[in-house]
């Protein structure tokens, strides 16, 4: 039997497959939950609900709620449709005859469902979102992904529709989004509840919802917007500080230096081995005398020879497994991983963290292997301190980062700026600069790339990179990887974070006995003769426009807008600039066309309304499609008529 209640400003209704709520949760936005079963589950996990005003109406077939260009009703048989402006945008799909069998749930043994809800396909409409992965795709329109995290592969499950809504399926189990041409469905194999927020408006409106949801981001603090240095891997002490006291010599200025992975003297030990870095604070002095921050990486992998595991394993601070192991994850030995969801854990990791690198002049922390991975990857089998794998494995990164974050601001009043390779939902409130993984060194995995950087952004993530040049394959003696790291390095430039990484092809045998030997060198001067003025004219390209970047990093911080943005977002009404995914706006001002196919010169550039400067000539080009050529030493950016950044280009 259906019944409706309406009170404080909220509609419940009730039938024999789940109870419904409806709430106002912020300007243009309303919150939908649905609870199998019945029995009401209050977990915001980590939305930031607001208070809105809204406005009621009870109807004899149906119940509708409005909260300013958004408006749901709900009919008496269950089916939920949304409207923006009195146009439908999103409306539920029957999976039953006669209209009937909206959101289907099948209960486990655990008490836990699997659920789904499905809405109908509309005419034309283009999805872009989702976190990143090398989809290769912009309009996402068409594909299905898995709502999971694995290296390369970050789920941020938010949709911006070109319809001109937002869609937050604020739900952190392992599942699956279908955008496909019949429907649109989420499902998720164990949950509690249905939970997402519609919010109406134009990227820009939605953006800053978005934001005030799931919290904004600090201001990025200006070191971090400089050029930073990294490779896989410095094997010594002497070997890091001799690249960075290169940078010094040549001239070139190094906001960061990170040190990877292998340094410590076991996994857990969360500390340098002394027979490679016997000096620690020394080195750190060195390289703050230059002006250079030191990052280093940490991962949340444990293994029984650890001076730590006995202790955060007789104490529940890591992940357990139904099958009674603890031990997830295969590489020099199997390795048990910190639950980072447990606040003692936190608090334990990092006053190791503290003890052995912060205090000895470390400035930052790399979260690698954020995901958590695991192998089999098998979320169903964890059990973390909030709940089960499969039901709250995506909130592992979110909690990973907030240790950091916490962490660093007890003991300091600088903005943490942590490196990650995952994030979640609210991941930004904490100083999350998430980058997109172990990718492969080739044009193909560059044009994704760029495509995967715009998705991000319109996911509420503003602080996001890559490894330029990829991470694995990349062989420095060949033309063609050559030629990729110049084209790479032209998108880092224009990018949030500008960070070279990679693990290079090995010449030659290595050097030392260490576990895990470095591949080749990774600085501007590792690639050929030709390009070593190239990378150096980019990296002090990328100097000039730090005040640019900065003055827009802190209108992220306030209003949510990403640096790094779709054409779309400041050109709404342009049909065009829907179909953009090898071009986009790096700010207000600037438009960067990154060429990324091997052998390229010619570059086909749309330019929406106003008047555009190309930077390499100073020619202005009126609104419509062009095509610019550009040899590997030089790139394909404008800049609108009468912007100051135009100086930035004139060396």
């Amino acid at each position: 039997m259906e019944h409706t209640i309406i009170r404080n400003n909220e509609i419940r209704f009730a039938r024999s497959e789940d109870v419904v709520r409806i709430t106002p949760c912020a300007k243009n936005a309303i919150r939908f939950e649905a609870f199998p079963g019945g029995e009401v589950y209050d977990e915001n996990f980590t939305l930031l609900p607001q208070t809105a005003e809204a406005v009621i109406e009870d109807q004899v077939s149906s119940v509708r709620m409005t909260v300013g260009e958004v408006r749901v009703q709900l009919e008496r048989n269950g089916k939920v449709t949304f409207f923006k402006n009195g146009q439908t945008i999103l409306e539920e799909k029957p999976e039953l005859a006669f209209f009937s069998g909206f959101r289907h749930y099948e209960k486990n043994a655990r008490g836990a469902f699997s659920a789904r809800v499905t809405f109908a396909p509309q005419e034309g409409e283009r999805f872009y979102g989702l976190g990143h992965e090398e989809s290769g795709r912009f309009d996402l329109k068409g594909c299905s992904f898995d709502l999971r995290h694995v290296n390369a592969k970050c789920t941020i499950p938010f949709v911006y529709s070109s319809l001109g809504y937002g869609f937050l399926w604020n739900n952190p189990a392992v599942g699956n989004v279908e955008l496909s041409v019949n429907r649109t469905r989420w499902s998720v194999g164990a949950t509690r509840k249905i939970d997402y927020v519609v919010i109406a408006g134009t990227p820009r409106e939605v953006a800053a919802t978005l934001a005030d949801l799931t919290g904004h981001a600090p201001v990025m603090p200006h070191w971090a917007t400089g050029f930073w240095q990294s490779r896989l891997r410095y094997e010594t002490q002497e070997d890091l500080l001799a690249v960075a006291r290169r940078y010094k010599e040549e001239g070139v200025p190094l906001s960061a230096i990170v040190c990877d992975y292998f340094h410590w003297t076991e996994q857990g030990d969360y500390q340098f081995d002394p027979r490679y870095w016997p000096d620690v604070r020394a080195m750190a002095d060195e390289l703050h005398a230059m002006s250079t921050k030191l990052i280093v990486s940490v991962w949340p992998t444990i293994n029984e020879n650890s001076e730590n595991y006995a202790y955060m394993r007789d104490h529940d601070l890591l992940i357990k497994t139904d099958d009674g192991t603890g031990k997830v994850f295969d590489f020099y030995g199997p390795q048990a991983e910190i639950d980072a969801t447990n606040p003692e854990t936190r608090a334990f990791v990092f006053s190791k963290l503290k003890a052995h690198y912060l205090d000895n002049g470390v400035d930052e922390l790399w979260l690698d292997e954020a995901e958590p991975e695991i192998h089999p990857e098998n979320f169903s089998n964890l059990r973390l301190s909030i709940g089960r794998g499969d039901e709250v494995g995506l909130l592992y990164p979110y909690y990973y980062v907030k240790m950091a974050y916490d962490g660093l601001k007890s003991i300091r009043d600088e903005v943490p700026v942590t490196l990650t390779r995952a994030a979640y939902t609210g991941s930004q409130k904490y100083g999350a600069l998430v980058w997109s993984g172990d990718i492969y060194s080739s044009f193909d995995s560059l044009a994704a790339q760029v495509k995967a950087g715009l998705h991000m952004a319109m996911c509420g993530i503003p602080w996001w990179n890559t490894d330029i040049g990829g991470f694995w394959g990349g062989d420095t003696q060949s033309e063609e990887f050559r030629e990729l790291i110049v084209r790479w390095f032209q998108y880092g430039v224009f990018s949030p974070v500008m960070r070279v990484h990679g693990n290079r092809n090995r010449h030659g045998e290595k050097k030392r006995d260490v576990k895990e030997p470095t591949g080749d060198p990774n600085e501007f001067w590792s690639f050929g003769e030709r390009n070593t003025p190239i990378l150096k004219d980019l990296i002090f390209l990328r100097e000039r426009l730090r005040p640019y970047i900065e003055t827009h990093l802190r209108v992220a911080a306030e209003k949510g807008y990403p640096v790094m943005r779709p054409m779309f977002f400041d050109y709404p009404e342009d049909p065009v600039c829907y179909t953009l995914g090898e071009q986009y706006l790096f700010g207000d001002d600037i438009l960067f066309a990154p060429i990324v196919h091997r052998g390229q010169t010619e570059k086909s550039v749309y330019l929406p309304e106003g008047e555009w400067i190309l930077t390499s000539s100073g020619q202005p080009y009126a609104p419509g499609w062009h095509e610019i050529h550009a040899e590997t030493d030089a790139f394909v950016a404008f800049v609108k008529r009468g912007a100051a950044v135009l100086d930035c280009f004139r060396s």
